[in-house]
């Protein structure tokens, strides 16, 4: 199956598919086996381990030839040289989060590297704009991990944006195969990003106890939380997060200190489980290949059936 758009041409990928940057799970098991799949790999620096993600760097030159990038979450990497880090480890496609781009847009771009920024708004996706990044993540409110305080539906956020903007966009939250692919191109993307559905893989290296819960997860078993503070989070209800919801603010780190215990350790309530809205539409775990083969196949139906159906 061939496909090329300006996300796939950016990034040299077979098809524009993008796995999100989950902090301390966004390494090279999982990265290489998306971007071996024909999709890009993403490799996480919000964790704030960088001696260890140059050391997944290594790693996923081991296990891949395909393309891949990093994500760089501007507000949860305190090391001022992460720059010269991202720089050094020869990555050519980049997404920025959670802080301005302008501090590092063209320092990337002068090295080589295609950035992308993830916007939760209009106001701060034309900022991003102005700061010269080469396209967007348009991230819903409906997706999982940190969020904006007031969050928007992709649905909402995604033709808004494309309304004002003409350069390449992501969209991220809600997407989890090839229908919701299919209804985000209609909607302006022309690529997706895939968070939940990925966390959720047979290569994604948390606990099983986690790929289950979200399995069995309904459409309505997500809380958003700390509303008032910043950042707000969507994550799955657990006995932790259902107590925490009413608190209108509260502090994040103090509930995330036990990750590893989550993430690895398969303890659903040693701290917050980040999870979309989504999970309620995935039933069974599936490799990395698998999704990316079953998305691009229904992706392709669904805008075949939509054109025999209402096509001139």
């Amino acid at each position: 199956m061939t496909f090329s758009n300006r996300i796939t041409q950016l990034t040299g990928t077979q098809y524009p598919i993008v796995q999100a940057p989950m902090g301390w799970i966004a390494r090279s098991q999982l990265a290489a086996a998306v971007s071996n799949a024909g999709g890009l790999g993403i490799i996480e620096t919000s964790s704030g381990e960088l001696d260890n993600i140059k050391l997944e760097v290594a790693k996923m030159r081991q296990l891949t030839d395909k393309p891949f990038g990093m994500n760089v979450a501007l507000s949860y990497v305190r090391d001022s040289n992460i720059i010269d880090f991202v720089v050094e480890q020869g990555i050519k496609f980049v997404t920025t989060s959670s802080g301005s781009p302008s501090v590092c847009t063209k320092d990337f771009q002068a090295a080589g590297i295609t950035v992308f920024h993830v916007v939760p708004t209009l106001d701060m996706a034309l900022k991003a704009l102005d700061a010269g990044v080469d396209g967007l993540v348009v991230e819903g409110g409906e997706g999982g991990g940190f969020k904006n305080p007031s969050p928007v539906s992709t649905m909402v956020l995604l033709p808004l944006i494309r309304s004002q903007c003409d350069v390449p966009i992501i969209a991220a939250g809600g997407i989890a195969d090839g229908p919701s692919m299919a209804a985000a191109f209609a909607l302006g993307a022309e690529g997706v990003q895939m968070g939940t559905r990925m966390l959720s893989c047979a290569e994604s290296p948390v606990h099983n106890n986690w790929k289950d819960a979200i399995v069995n997860s309904r459409e309505t078993d997500t809380v958003f939380l700390n509303q008032q503070g910043r950042p707000a989070l969507r994550a799955l209800k657990t006995e932790l997060t259902a107590g925490l919801e009413p608190l209108g603010k509260f502090n994040i780190m103090e509930h995330m200190a036990n990750l590893q215990a989550l993430y690895f350790g398969g303890d659903m309530e040693a701290a917050i489980p980040l999870q979309g809205q989504v999970g309620g539409r995935i039933n069974s775990v599936l490799s990395a290949q698998e999704i990316i083969d079953e998305t691009m196949t229904g992706f392709n139906a669904a805008i075949n059936n939509l054109s025999r159906q209402y096509g001139q």
